[in-house]
């Protein structure tokens, strides 16, 4: 089980059974236990940023009920060790990074989209460039959270939804063609 070396105690591991230390794998190897991340960066980079609506209250401040800001505050305990990443198959067996962005960006993405004050609609680039379909919610990612944070359930799961309701829902599509022939 993959596990970050400052987090991983010893005497939490079997060790009757050898230790090994590894680099994370769904990124190319520099030297010795160093991979190159930078392709993550340039991800964070493609994502739409937040946009918020207009204040609310004419003192320039906004209201939101506390359920909203529970629901992303989960997302922002991330650390960006990058190991939900290297376990995420997409990435690291099938080499996808051009195509998908991965469990760690998914999950900003849904600390945007989820935000009670984010006007931004980015479920186009969800189900394209970021490549959301490619998930197959094997909850890999969620097993290796260092920061315990429910990545399939509580973010891609949703945003799986929200992109197939704004795509795939034929009730949807029939009542868009009905609104735009009016």
């Amino acid at each position: 089980m993959p596990k970050l070396m400052c987090m991983a105690r010893l005497n939490d591991l079997p060790l009757e059974k050898p230790v090994t230390v590894e680099p994370i794998k769904a990124f190319p190897l520099l030297k010795d236990l160093v991979t190159d991340v930078s392709w993550n960066f340039a991800v964070k980079k493609k994502i739409k940023p937040f946009k918020p609506r207009p204040p609310d209250a004419p003192d320039g401040t906004w209201r939101m009920a506390q359920q909203d800001i529970d629901r992303v505050q989960e997302f922002r305990k991330c650390i960006e060790c990058f190991l939900c990443q290297d376990v995420c198959h997409v990435l690291r067996e099938h080499q996808l990074h051009d195509r998908f962005i991965g469990p760690r960006f998914l999950i900003h993405v849904a600390a945007l989209e989820m935000h009670p004050l984010d006007t931004e609609n980015r479920l186009e680039e969800l189900k394209g460039a970021h490549g959301i379909g490619y998930c197959n919610i094997t909850k890999c990612c969620t097993k290796v959270c260092p920061e315990n944070i429910s990545i399939t359930d509580n973010g891609i799961i949703p945003l799986k939804e929200r992109v197939v309701d704004q795509f795939y829902d034929p009730l949807a599509r029939f009542l868009k063609r009905f609104r735009k022939q009016k």
